[in-house]
Order: C-alpha cells, then structure tokens, then sequence
C-alpha cells in the first residue's frame, strides 16, 4: 500500500472504531464499511477499483488485520465488534500514526510467536522474506473473511425470503438430522411460544422433552423475548430457540447465566454450521430445503 500512508491508515481505522464503539452488539462488516466510508472524504486513490472491488474496503479490511492480531477488534461470522482493549487503545493512542504503528507491533508480535515454532529448526529468514509471507497471511485473512461474509449474506437472503412455515420445517429436518426424534410440528398461525417439539428417543420416554422455537427475523432476539420462551420451559425441559436475525449479548448472558433450565441459542451463522455438519445425515428431499455445498478456502491461523 504505497500510495497510502501509517498516518491514513490509523485515521480510517480510528474512525472505524469511533462507529463500533457506539455498537456493542457489533456491526455487519458490510454496514460498517459503509459507515465509514460516509464518515471519511476518500481520496481519489482510495475510491478506486480493483476487479474484485472499491480499493477503499480492500485497504481497510488489511489494516484491521493487524487490530483482530492485536485483541482490539473481533470478526466473528461477519460481525465486526470493538473489544475493550480497543476502545482502551482508542484513547490511549491519539496519534492516528502511532495508533497503526502499535497495532503493528502487535500483529507482528503474534506473527513471530505463531510462526517460531515453524523457524526453531529453519535458518532464520531475511526481513524480506519476513514481509512478502506477512502480506501472504494477510492476503489469506482477508480473501477468507471476504468468502465467508458473501457466502453467509447469499444464505440469510435466501433464508428470509423462504415461507415462514418452509423454515420451520427446515429446522425440523435438521433436528431430525442430529438425530433427535422430531414428533411435533406446530401449524400454520398462534402456536403459543412453541414450534416444534422433539425428544432424544423414538417414544419420548427417555432424556429432556426438548421445545423449540423459530424466528425467521432480521432483527435480534432480545432478553424479554428469550425470557418469555422460557417462561414454556419446565424444569425437565431443554430449550433450543433458532432465530436468522441472531440474539442481543443481554439475551445471550441470559441464556448462559440459566442453572436448572437448559437453553441453546441458535443464530443464522450456527444454524449453517449444523446443516453443513449434517449433510449426510439428510435426506435428499430435506437437504433441497437448503442446498449448501462446500467450497474450501485456506484458512488463517487462530
């Protein structure tokens, strides 16, 4: 990135940050770039093209790289959040220049550590060789992040648009497939806080009765909600409530914070991992509600 300077880099990341900071629950990487790039007047460098893209969200997305290293931001499923070492980092490093050079530091602290145990019996590598497999892993990071977030955006779309019902028949065929035996489904209209109803055996006369509910929602399930479907979950009851538009923190510290009742949280990223996980365990006709099929990325190094 020679045509861009430390100094830019820290003021966009900066920027950045100041737009997370005020979303706790975290933004979609999509509406955060966005975001940024209305809150910031791009250079003309910057509002170039690549062929896969404005030149401004590629620039971005490499200079965040080093700030997940660092601890101070989180991608998780294309959800990008401000961790507290990052807003303690905002403040601590005012200077946009400083601020990219820390997180740098940071990064290529990470990068030595993950790395040595490769080099402990290598020669040691030049500074040169260094940087081009520094640019390799960040190259990695950001195609793979990139993959991921299309790919979960192509599968919400499809999900929202599906027939309310059609999804809550989904979720069946999936519980069927992790082997739970499925013996309710509510119908069409009032269902009284529960869709589907399943046990771990045949006649349902072993293990918890398991409840569960489906929200086909952009909008995240929120305590009151998630308190008001327990409120249909006995003491011998497991919960499983699947919702595409996922759960606020305070709903999921709720969910973990629960001692004699056990509920699982189920969001649109989660849900995916379950059907992939299961592929084999379902049915033709099941596996053509939501026909996923792999594609392999190389993945970075946690």
């Amino acid at each position: 990135m020679a045509q861009i300077t430390n100094k830019r880099l820290g003021e966009l990341v900066q920027t950045l940050f100041r737009i997370l900071e005020k979303q706790p629950e975290g933004m979609k990487a999509k509406e955060a770039l966005a975001a940024l790039a209305d809150s910031v007047t791009l250079t003309e460098y910057e509002a170039g093209s690549y062929e896969s893209g404005r030149r401004f969200e590629k620039i971005v997305r490499f200079a965040t790289v080093d700030t997940v290293r660092a601890g101070w931001l989180i991608k998780d499923d294309g959800i990008w959040t401000l961790t507290g070492e990052g807003a303690k980092a905002l403040k601590l490093f005012k200077d946009p220049e400083v601020f990219h050079k820390m997180a740098a530091q940071l990064y290529r602290q990470w990068y030595k550590q993950h790395k040595g145990r490769q080099a402990e019996n290598q020669c040691a590598a030049s500074s040169e060789s260094e940087d081009v497999e520094d640019e390799s892993e960040k190259s990695v990071s950001v195609s793979y992040e990139e993959a991921r977030e299309q790919a979960q955006e192509t599968i919400d779309a499809f999900l929202h648009a599906m027939d309310p019902y059609d999804f809550q028949k989904l979720v069946a065929e999936l519980l069927k497939a992790i082997g739970y035996h499925v013996t309710w489904i509510a119908p069409p209209g009032k269902d009284g806080g529960v869709d589907i109803l399943a046990y771990t055996d045949p006649l349902g006369t072993q293990g918890p009765r398991i409840k569960v509910q489906v929200k086909q929602q952009c909008k995240a399930v929120t305590e009151p909600d998630l308190k008001s479907f327990m409120a249909n979950i006995g003491q011998h009851d497991s919960g499983i409530f699947f919702c595409t538009g996922g759960f606020t923190k305070d709903a999921e510290a709720y969910a973990r914070s629960q001692e004699s009742k056990r509920i699982m949280l189920v969001d649109s990223a989660k849900l995916v991992q379950l059907w992939s996980d299961n592929i084999p365990r379902l049915s033709d006709q099941a596996w053509q509600r939501l026909p996923l099929t792999p594609i392999f990325f190389l993945t970075p190094e946690k």
